[in-house]
């Protein structure tokens, strides 16, 4: 087969994150060809765009026949927006999905040891909101194609600089809806440019909303460029941001402002970044509640995007941990975000340190801590390889819930080094699991219990907890 040469057939295997796996007759030679967003049990058309050392890669065109378990999409964004790509599968059939491919995943990159997952395996939670149960989104200014009218909410499917407009997305709520119209009404009125991510030019970059579920506070931030000084003076911006604010207070919203704030962002890079942030209405933070403790979050700080899921999720991860009555160990809580573990594992503990690079989401979990009447938390903010060297007090148990890239490899030989006995290690990106997995090993540890729990509904991340423990033989 050629670049650029057309073809139908089955999806009969399904790997990691979203590829399908497509085999077809190449002149009388039986050959599997990789199409990205192509899902077991569909058959597609698609297109040879990469052809290297003999595998091929194909572009996803149509879904000639559906899975024989999809059903209709009720959602008027997909097809065209790139965020939820199981759309058109019941839950069931998601976690399915999901769960067959990370096991494979898992069971790859563990070699001879894959027995062991067998064993420790104990099932897949599934999310109790499967609608409306983000907390938090980051919607981008753009076009729905070049030189088209200006959008605002999601990227396109398999488009780096295509947006499309989301006003009825189904996986945030009401508030979210109507906050990312008002504003996409009063800024496409004003006619004021979107940040060009190739030219470097235009003002406005990104939206971001988030709410708490349980406290019904929202924190919403607009990220623009420092371009608008071409345009307008200080006064005139100040103007056109102070009605947008009003514009937001007069919607009618079921939760309330915490605060709104808009964020200078000129780096290249197209990624929501504070290069200052300056305060419009409110304050800077909103509160979420978890298991009965209370947490500030800041603009910037990482907590998981949905709240209710959470709870599961650090409800496993305390499992997991099982610090025996009486005990009081010492745990290092590791990339520790606002310290949620941290905190709701404190009662247990004689000391909690926690780790984190974010220095606002340090100075929120020593808020939270305070909030929460929490005393044996020690928060430090830095990078993990170079923190654990000045760290005196020596762990029991670690707990590492690091950012998707994973562990940085000299941090994780630093923390195997201590060699305690329970190591518990979230994972929101299976891959990076699976590239760490066999320096465990290298360690002298085992997996002993792995569970998976749903954070993201209709899309194809996925949370795994796994606890590794100090293999006596």
């Amino acid at each position: 087969m050629k670049k650029g040469e057309s073809f139908i057939g089955e999806v009969i295997e399904y790997d990691f994150p979203n590829i399908g796996v497509v085999s077809v007759d190449d002149n009388g030679e039986t050959r599997k060809v990789k199409v990205k967003n192509a899902i077991i049990g569909q058959t597609v058309e698609a297109t040879v765009n990469k052809k290297k050392a003999g595998l091929l890669e194909a572009r996803l065109e149509r879904v000639v026949k559906r899975s024989d378990v999809e059903v209709e999409s009720d959602c008027p964004h997909f097809g065209d927006c790139g965020g939820c790509l199981y759309r058109t599968f019941p839950y069931e059939a998601q976690l399915s999905i999901k769960e067959k491919q990370i096991l494979k995943l898992i069971k790859n990159a563990i070699g001879d040891k894959a027995e062991d997952i067998d064993k420790a395996y104990e099932g897949i939670s599934g999310s109790p909101d499967i609608e409306g149960y983000r907390n938090k989104m980051e919607f981008s200014f753009g076009n729905e194609y070049k030189d088209g009218p200006i959008a605002l909410g999601m990227h396109k499917r398999a488009s780096t600089y295509d947006v499309v407009n989301t006003f009825n997305c189904k996986i945030v709520d009401v508030d979210f809806r109507r906050i990312l119209k008002a504003t996409y009404d009063y800024f496409a009125a004003l006619n004021i440019p979107y940040y060009h991510k190739m030219r470097h030019d235009g003002v406005l970059r990104h939206l971001c909303v988030r709410k708490g579920k349980k406290s019904q506070e929202i924190l919403v931030f607009l990220v623009t460029s420092s371009l608008w000084k071409e345009d307008y003076s200080e006064e005139e911006w100040k103007e056109i941001l102070d009605k947008w604010v009003e514009i937001l207070k007069g919607i009618e919203l079921v939760g309330t402002y915490a605060g709104i704030l808009h964020v200078n962002n000129d780096s290249f890079a197209d990624a929501v970044k504070d290069e200052g942030t300056t305060l419009l209405y409110g304050r800077d933070y909103f509160t979420e509640e978890l298991l009965g403790l209370e947490f500030k979050v800041s603009p910037f700080s990482f907590f998981q995007n949905n709240s209710r899921g959470a709870e599961i999720l650090y409800s496993k991860v305390i499992e997991f941990l099982r610090i025996k009555e009486g005990t009081k160990p010492v745990v290092y809580d590791l990339y520790t975000g606002t310290g949620t573990i941290a905190q709701l594992i404190s009662k247990a503990t004689s000391k909690t340190i926690g780790v984190e690079i974010v220095e606002e989401a340090v100075e929120a979990a020593k808020e939270s801590a305070k909030r929460n009447g929490i005393d044996n938390c020690e928060f430090i903010a830095g990078d993990v390889l170079k923190c654990l060297d000045d760290i005196d007090t020596l762990p029991d148990y670690i707990i590492l819930d690091p950012p998707r890239d994973g562990i940085n490899p000299k941090a994780l030989t630093k923390i195997l080094s201590y060699q305690v006995e329970r190591i518990v290690y979230v994972s929101c990106k299976p891959t990076s699991l699976a590239r760490d997995i066999m320096s465990f090993y290298d360690q002298g540890y085992k997996v002993e219990r792995m569970c998976m729990v749903d954070l993201f509904p209709y899309t194809y991340h996925l949370e795994v907890a796994t606890l590794f423990i100090k293999d006596k033989n």
